[in-house]
C-alpha cells in the first residue's frame, strides 16, 4: 500500500523518533510511506477550547494537504489527533456551514487510522514479534489514552500488539482506564485537578515496577513522564511505535535520547 504519514505537531516537534519508528514499521511490512508536505496542526486544541471559528482554516489546511495526496490510507501515531480528524473536522465544517469542506473532511477522516488500528485491522498484524521482528527485553506497563479508548474505540489493539513483542515483560497497570490528567489545554486551565490525576497515574505506574510506561499518544506520555520525573522516579516513557520498531539488531534507546516532558527533561 501507499500510506500517508500524518506526523502530528507534538511528534514532529518533540518526538521525531516516534515518526521515524512508524515509517520503519510500515516499510518493514513492504509498504511505501509518503509525507504530505502541507500538513500542520489538526486543530484539536482550538476545538477543545471552543474556538470553532478559529479552527476552520486549520481544518481546511489539513484537508487540503491530505485530499490532494496520492495514497491509499493515512496513519498517525496518535489516537487524539486521529480522533480529531475523524470526529472534529466534519463537525467544525458543519458548524461553519461549509458543506463542501465537511464532505472533504469526512472523506479524509475515513481514510485516516491510528497506528495500531491500521496494523491490526488493515494490515493484518497479529504477532509483532513474528511479523515485525519486534524485540524489547524490558518490563513495561501500558497506559491507554482517553481519545483512543473512548472516541476511536481501539479496545485492546495496542496491548495485544505489545504482548506479542519478543522479550517484553508487560505489567498490567492498575486503574488503566483512568485519565492521566493531560487533556491538552485542560492541564493548564485546571492545573490542580490535572496534577492530582497525574499523581494517581504515576503512583499506579510505579506500583508495577516497570522500567517505562508506553502508550499511543506522545502528549499523554509527555505529561506522565513529567510527573514521574518530578517525583524522582527512574521510570520513563516510550511511545508504542518505538517499541514495535525495536529489533534485536536495532534496539530502541530507552535512556540515550532526551525525552522532553512537562516540567523537566528526561534522559
Amino acid at each position: 500500500m501507499r500510506i500517508a504519514l500524518f506526523a502530528t505537531c507534538i511528534v514532529d516537534a518533540m518526538y521525531p523518533a516516534t515518526a521515524k519508528a512508524t515509517v520503519r514499521i510500515l516499510e518493514r511490512l513492504g509498504h511505501e510511506v509518503v509525507f504530505p508536505a502541507g500538513q500542520a496542526c489538526c486543530g484539536q486544541m482550538h476545538v477543545n477550547s471552543g474556538y470553532l471559528k478559529e479552527a476552520v482554516p486549520v481544518v481546511a489546511n489539513h484537508v487540503a494537504a491530505f485530499d490532494i495526496a496520492d495514497y491509499d490510507v493515512a496513519v498517525a501515531p496518535s489516537g487524539s489527533c486521529v480522533a480529531s480528524v475523524k470526529h472534529q473536522h466534519p463537525m467544525v465544517a458543519r458548524a461553519c456551514g461549509d458543506a463542501a469542506l465537511e464532505a472533504r473532511a469526512t472523506a479524509v477522516g475515513t481514510k485516516t487510522y491510528e497506528l495500531s488500528e491500521l496494523l491490526v485491522d488493515v494490515l493484518g498484524v497479529t504477532d509483532a514479534g513474528a511479523q515485525l521482528g519486534s524485540y524489547f527485553p524490558h518490563r513495561v506497563t501500558y497506559h491507554p489514552s482517553c481519545h483512543g479508548m473512548r472516541l476511536l474505540r481501539l479496545g485492546d489493539r495496542q496491548s495485544r500488539l505489545l504482548r506479542t513483542v519478543q522479550g517484553i515483560d508487560l505489567a498490567e497497570l492498575p486503574e488503566q482506564d483512568q485519565c492521566c490528567g493531560f487533556g491538552g489545554t485542560f492541564s493548564m486551565k485546571n492545573a490542580d485537578v490535572s496534577s492530582a490525576m497525574l499523581q494517581d497515574k504515576a503512583a499506579n505506574i510505579e506500583s508495577t515496577g516497570a522500567e517505562l510506561c508506553t502508550g499511543g499518544d506522545a502528549s499523554c506520555l509527555m505529561h506522565i513522564g513529567g510527573g514521574l520525573s518530578r517525583q524522582g522516579s527512574s521510570t520513563t516513557t516510550l511511545h508504542l511505535a518505538e517499541i514495535l520498531a525495536s529489533t534485536l539488531e536495532e534496539p530502541a534507546s530507552v535512556t540515550g535520547e532526551v525525552r522532553v516532558s512537562t516540567g523537566k527533561a528526561l534522559r
